[in-house]
């Protein structure tokens, strides 16, 4: 299997394996929607990536499972999640192996589509609360001469804390905005999501 389309799978079992978490999570101050409409969109993704078969460079698979998660998952997570992948995907194009310089490109890409779209920032109790200092571990990887597999351990360190530092905010987009200062105390559901990938990505590599 190609390792790209496995590494995706991987990702995508992951968040469907923490469906009911994600889902309890977003129901304290959310849609109450979030790991139910996730696990939809990355069995599209797997369905889609059988059809697609292997041989595809990175780029082509990104931008497929962007497109399936926009069209498949509900709320703004699709949306979001859909557009980071594929702008992912223009950096990735022609590449069929994962470096670091590549991989910041991408998620530098990423972060910048999710702004786009969402408007948002550093500090709003969002998914950016744990991709913009997962992006800063892959700059100064980058910088350092450091593996993949070093940058994503710093990463899911990076993330976890970002998770931590969204309980200790008040929501300012989406849907947590409306419970304003009682999303206090609660993490952000798509931050907690993103986190389950970069965990499944560090796991798939350091195997």
């Amino acid at each position: 299997m190609a390792e790209i389309n496995e590494v995706i799978g991987v990702v995508g079992k992951a968040v469907i394996a923490q469906k009911e978490f994600l889902t309890a999570l977003d129901q304290a101050i959310g849609d109450g929607d979030h790991g139910i409409n996730m696990a939809r969109g990355f069995e599209a993704v797997e369905k889609k990536l059988e059809v697609l078969g292997e041989g595809e460079d990175i780029g082509a698979v990104l931008k497929t499972v962007g497109m399936t998660l926009i069209s498949s998952v509900g709320g703004a997570a699709g949306p979001l999640y859909g557009t980071a992948f594929m702008r992912a995907a223009v950096p990735a194009t022609g590449k069929f192996a994962l470096d670091v310089d590549t991989a910041e490109q991408m998620i530098a890409a990423a972060v910048k589509g999710i702004q786009d779209r969402g408007k948002a920032v550093k500090g709003e109790k969002t998914m950016l609360d744990v991709f913009i200092p997962v992006h800063e571990c892959f700059i100064e990887g980058k910088e350092k001469g450091k593996s993949l597999l070093e940058c994503l351990e710093a990463s899911v360190k990076a993330a976890e804390d970002g998770v931590e530092y969204t309980k200790t905010i008040i929501a300012t987009k989406g849907r947590a905005s409306y419970v304003g200062e009682r999303s206090i105390g609660h993490q952000d559901a798509g931050a907690t999501s993103l986190t389950v990938m970069i965990k499944a990505l560090y796991d798939y590599y350091k195997k």
